[in-house]
Formats: C-alpha cells, structure tokens, sequence
C-alpha cells in the first residue's frame, strides 16, 4: 500500500524472463567432493575474483561464515558481475551454490560444455542458499562462475559459495568440516500450542535441525525456529544441531519450554469468519478524505496507513494528521476506534507503505518495534498490527518481534499482512518465512495483486496481473505452501486511481473467490481444490472507495460475507 501510485519493481518481461529460469535441485555430495572455488568465503578480499566496473569489494557485515563477504553494486548499465574461474573435471557434475543476501541475486555458470545453468532470487533481508547443478562436457578442463545483481536495483551480498564435485586440480578451499553444535539456545516465546526458539549461528553452518524430545521436528537455515501442533501446559525438551555437507554437529545444550494453559493464538477469535480488509488513510492524497466513522460497514479490518518510523530503531510512533483530515481531533478517533470495535470491527495499525523505512534487523530493534507497537496500542486502542513493509524484512527478527507483541497483547492480537507479489513466491522468501514462523498468531495475509509484473502460478505458468487466474494461481502458492485458507485473503486496488497497475472489477474479485472456495468463476487456472475457508478480500482504500461511490465494498463485501 502507498499514499500514491506504486511502480514495478520490475518490468513485466524482465521478471518473467527471470522467473523462466529453470532451477535445478542440489546433488548429493560424495566423499570425495571437494569445493573447487577459491576464496570461497572472500576472506582474502577479492583474490581470484573479477567484477565489473569495479563494482566488488569485501565487507565485514554482515557476513554468512568467517569474517568477511562480497558486497557488488550495480549501477548504471552494470549489473555488478562478480566471476571466478574454476578448474573442473570433464564429464562430471557439480554443484553450485551460495549464501546471499540484499538487492536482486544471481549466481550461475557459464563455459559447462553442456548446459550453462543459473539461478536467481529476489532481494531478501536475511541470507538464503542459491544452489543449482551442471555437468560438464567431455572435453571442459575449466568454468566460469558468477553472481551478479540487477540493473538499478540495491547492492547484494555473497559468501560461502561452492563449486562441488570431484577435484578439478586447481587448488581449491578445503572441504567443509562438520560444524560445532549451537550455542545459546533459549526459549524466545510460547502460546498454548507452540515454542519458539532462538540460538546463536555457528561458523560454517549452513542449516540447523530441531529438536523435540530426542526427535527431529524441523530443519532451518536461520537461527530461530517455532514449534507448532503442542499441548498446552505440557513442557517439553528441545536441543539444536548445526549441519552443512559435511555432516552434523552435536545436539546442543537441552532447554525446556512449557505451552501456555490457553490462549495464545488465533489471531482474534471474535473475527468474522470470512473477513474484509480496508487501508484508511491518514492523509490527503486526493482521495475522499475520512473519518474512521466514514468508514463503510462492509469493512471487517480497518487498517490505519500508517505508523511512523522514529529515531530508535525498530521503533514506530503514530500521529493523526489533523490538519490534512480537516480538523479530525485525536479524541474523535479514538472514540470511533471504540465505536467500530462495539460494531464487531477490528482497527489494526499498519507499518510502513511504500515509503516506510521502519527496520527490524536485530534483537534490539526487535525489542523497540514490539514495545513501541503495543504502546500504539494501548494509547489509541488499536486490536493489532499491520506489517506492510514494501523494502524487505528480516524473518528472523521480525518473527521475534511479533512473538514478543503477542506475548504482551494475548490471544486476540490480530496480525495482518500485505506483502508483493514478488515476496510470496516462495516458501524462502522472507515474508512468507515469516507467516509461516507466526502462523499460529497470524489473521491473514492480503497479499497485494497489482503493481506487480508477471509471476508464476502454482502450477509453474506465468500469469499477468488484471486476470481471475492471476488471483488465483497465486493465491494457491500461499494455500498449498502451508498457510490456512483462513490466512489467506486476496488483495486489490479499490479503483483505477487506487493502483498503478492491476485493477480489475469487482466482478473479478468475486470470480475469483468464488473459484477458490466453491470452483466456480475460474478462469483457465483451476485449484485442484476448494478452500471454503478462504478469509475474504482487501483493497487499497476506503478512501478510494468512498471516491468511487463505494463500488468495491458494495460488491465485494456482501458476496466475501456470504462465502460458505
């Protein structure tokens, strides 16, 4: 969401051309696989490393394992490639891969004598694996390895990367050795049916394993991990091992949780079953200007655009924007924050927009987000928190922080959030990381369906937005990639001036819901299911609404309050 128009992050070919890559799985290392790159870790700075227009250096954080990393800039017509070449042995496969982290990050191999191959992801605040296999032809002695960034986009962090396979002879950095067992771990949260846990990373680790009782429950590759589907009341053991490819570590020191009796997740209880999410703006942009009170009751979940960022970091403070609202006094709104509660709403606050610069990128931070948003909460009388953050977010942190808020609001703490599209392609990414690490507190995601270039459907098809099959090829990559249908709502401009891109009618919206819950309306895309339980619908704004004669909630609230 934005006080104005978004652009694309990209344009719309250059993310389908993008998102057309073929990413090949990792092979199973074989005990005599070596890493054939050097200074895979960039410890020797940028030995044995080229990039282009001087677009590389060698930082000292934040880095994966070891002391130092690349960072590259693209800028210009350059996309700060980075390469290295690598002696291989003919007819042999290897893998390829590497620890990044920031702007837009590619990473691939050229010179195979078979098939180049390369992989990509979009900007992600914490570090995540690329990884891809190639073999090479019967005549290749060497080949070139890359990352590189994209055009325009934020600088991108490297390390740790591998060439693995059989020995090229050139000398590569040692094979990795089984990594020491976690350090630190320790109970970060609990509700009635989960423990969450954090611990400190190990060098040379490039994923960790948890415990429960003696039994292996989840795999991660950051340093926090919740545990879900738990008794309540019950105490339970956890330990902790880091791995990599040469095996794991030792389990770590045993720490014990224990679930709360009740309570502690849901999202808010009392919320209609099928729900509507509208943004209110506080300020003027054109738009018809509201009160709360204005606000149409089709609306389930307001929320409030939004909380401002302070000088503390992870820190957000709020002010009503009075004079741009023409004179709406901050005693009015809160009595109508209380008036639409009484009406069965909820009003949540939301953090960030398109211009937000809040950043939640450590424990501290973490601590200030949570306790400034439970301060907004009890001085306005907010139900909860929107995380609308637009310039990427740190999974790891950001779940700590919602953890810790959830554990001072109680069970009826609604979180609601508005990722791109771009941040839920995955399961990696860091935003649907992050819903599926709060899934037992989370209400609903509304992820924005506009502003957006191509993207992939669950079934591996590109779509483009403006379509039922946009919506619901995308909205089935959240359904089937761990989110409740009741965590999932459909999130659309309110009118052509509410976007820059992406509106459809209203029409649309319910073709498209009416495809997921009951399958019907569907376009070429067919669920191969039905999620009755689907929560509903959001759009950017009330404002823009009420400037259009409230045509979407009209339309759209009545038919999402009587899915079945």
């Amino acid at each position: 969401m934005s006080p104005h128009s978004r652009s694309a992050r990209l344009w719309s070919g250059a993310v389908t051309a993008a998102l057309a890559l073929s990413l090949a799985g990792a092979g199973q290392a074989s005990a005599a696989d070596v890493n054939n790159a050097k200074n895979a870790g960039f410890e020797s700075g940028l030995s044995n490393w080229t990039c282009s227009a001087n677009s590389g250096t060698t930082v000292n954080s934040p880095v994966h394992g070891g002391t130092s990393a690349l960072k590259a800039t693209p800028a210009g017509q350059d996309n700060a490639q980075c390469t290295q070449t690598v002696a291989v042995r003919p007819g042999s496969t290897y893998t390829l891969s590497a620890w990044v982290q920031g702007g837009y990050s590619y990473l691939g191999v050229t010179g195979t004598g078979t098939t180049d191959v390369s992989t990509w992801t979009p900007d992600t605040a914490s570090w995540k694996q690329l990884s891809t296999t190639f073999t090479t032809g019967s005549a290749t002695t060497s080949v070139t390895v890359y990352t590189h960034g994209w055009y325009g986009q934020a600088a991108y962090y490297a390390d740790d990367l591998s060439v693995l396979g059989p020995d090229g002879g050139g000398g590569g950095d040692p094979a990795p050795t089984v990594p020491a067992a976690p350090g630190g771990l320790a109970v970060s949260g609990t509700t009635s049916s989960s423990v969450s846990l954090a611990w400190n990373a190990v060098s040379g680790a490039t994923g960790y394993s948890v415990y429960r009782n003696g039994t292996k429950v989840t795999a991660v590759t950051g340093t926090s991990a919740t545990v879900t589907g738990l008794a309540a009341s019950t105490a339970y053991s956890f330990q902790v091992t880091a791995t990599n490819a040469a095996g794991e570590s030792a389990k770590s020191a045993t720490v014990t949780g224990t679930t709360a009796a009740t309570g502690g997740g849901g999202g808010g209880t009392t919320l209609a079953k099928h729900a509507v999410t509208g943004y209110w703006q506080n300020f003027n942009n054109g738009a018809t200007v509201q009160k709360l009170s204005d606000v149409q009751a089709q609306y389930d979940i307001i929320a409030v655009a939004f909380a401002d960022a302070t000088t503390t970091p992870g820190a957000v403070s709020f002010t009503l924007d009075s004079a741009g609202l023409k004179g709406y006094t901050t005693d009015q709104f809160k009595a109508d924050i209380k008036a639409k509660q009484a009406a069965g709403k909820k009003v949540v606050i939301s953090i960030g927009g398109q211009n937000g610069t809040v950043s939640v990128s450590d424990a501290t931070s973490a601590a200030n987000f949570a306790n400034s948003v439970y301060t907004l909460m009890q001085t306005y009388g907010f139900d909860g928190v929107d995380i609308d953050l637009e310039n990427g977010l740190n999974a790891t942190y950001m779940t700590q922080a919602l953890r810790s808020l959830s554990a001072r609001a109680g069970s009826s703490l609604i979180i609601t959030m508005a990722p791109q599209t771009i941040d839920m392609q995955s399961t990696s990414n860091s935003y649907f990381q992050t819903a599926l690490n709060i899934k037992d507190i989370l209400t609903v995601v509304n992820m924005q369906y506009y502003n957006s270039g191509s993207m992939l459907g669950c079934d591996g098809k590109v779509y483009s937005q403006g379509s039922v099959d946009f919506l619901t090829a995308l909205a089935c990559i959240q359904l089937e990639g761990g989110l409740a249908p009741s965590q999932v709502g459909l999130g659309l401009p309110a009118s052509t001036s509410g976007a820059g891109s992406g509106y459809v009618s209203p029409a649309v919206v319910n073709n498209a819901l009416d495809c997921l819950t009951k399958g019907t309306g569907c376009g070429s895309f067919k669920p191969s299911k039905t999620y009755p339980g689907l929560r509903g619908a959001m759009t950017w704004s009330t404002n823009w609404d009420a400037s259009a004669g409230n045509a979407w909630s009209n339309s759209v609230g009545p038919h999402v309050h009587a899915l079945p």
